[in-house]
């Protein structure tokens, strides 16, 4: 019998599945990635795939102009729920999957960089994957948008400067703003990185990038743990393949 298959999209190298990719692999899932920064213009079948999972980037979620995979991903993220596909957003992932659903993006006052505090709501203390947090839970953050919540969604998470952190649609959609993926080594890249560097100049003394890094030794074991424990949540909650709406044909 073959392996049912995950589709993901991925904006720019260094935003992978990081520690997701071997979950994955371990639930037995064969993967494959879509490069929107090599080819803009491919549009996969999603109703050949197990689950879609759109990954970050540095890019907003409404440079359309300047990014046109952007509008091929939301289409493709809609015709997904439509279809009771399981849908994964993480940041920019995220913001799409809320913009898909019919809720907003829009800049936050300030960035959120580095290792800051989640706080569940009591949807998201109940809530079948995102209840393996404590109700203040540490994560990783990199981006500057925030979320408005999309019509008939559910809040999961806040945090001072980003209200909608966490959110589900129906059973078989989820995004998160903040980084359960990162590991110690994919954090370093993020903070070197040319793009990012960028970023950082621009933070001046708001964000310092060696306080990140020592911060990273007395973090990253809990949040290996903490991804660990929530992807695996994300990956039973679904009967892959067998949960699917049939549309007419278009």
């Amino acid at each position: 019998m073959a392996r049912p298959k995950i589709l993901v999209f991925q904006h720019v190298p260094h935003e992978p599945l990081g520690t997701l990719d071997p979950l994955l692999k371990e639930a037995g899932f064969r993967i494959r990635y879509v490069n929107f920064g090599r080819d803009a213009t491919q549009r996969p079948e999603v109703d050949k795939y197990a689950a879609l999972i759109v990954l970050g980037g540095p890019m907003n979620a409404d440079q359309i102009e300047s990014y046109p995979n952007l509008a091929i991903e939301l289409e493709i993220i809609q015709d997904a729920v439509l279809r009771d596909i399981p849908v994964l957003g993480i940041c920019l992932g995220a913001q799409l999957l809320a913009k898909a659903l019919g809720g907003s993006v829009a800049r936050n006052p300030t960035r959120e960089i580095g290792w800051s505090d989640v706080q569940l709501t009591n949807a998201g203390a109940s809530d079948p994957v995102l209840s393996t947090f404590a109700a203040c839970q540490r994560v990783f953050q990199w981006h500057e948008d925030g979320i408005g919540l999309p019509p008939d969604a559910i809040h999961l998470a806040r945090s001072p400067r980003s209200e909608v952190q966490a959110f589900r649609h129906r059973d078989t959609a989820y995004g998160f703003q903040f980084h359960l993926e990162v590991s110690a080594s994919l954090i370093e890249r993020w903070l070197t990185v040319p793009d990012n560097r960028a970023v950082l100049n621009d933070e001046g003394h708001r964000v310092d990038p060696a306080a990140i890094r020592a911060q990273v030794h007395s973090h990253i074991d809990d949040l290996e743990s903490q991804s660990r424990r929530t992807f695996s949540r994300w990956l039973e909650q679904f009967e892959f393949g067998k949960r699917r709406r049939t549309l007419p044909s278009r």
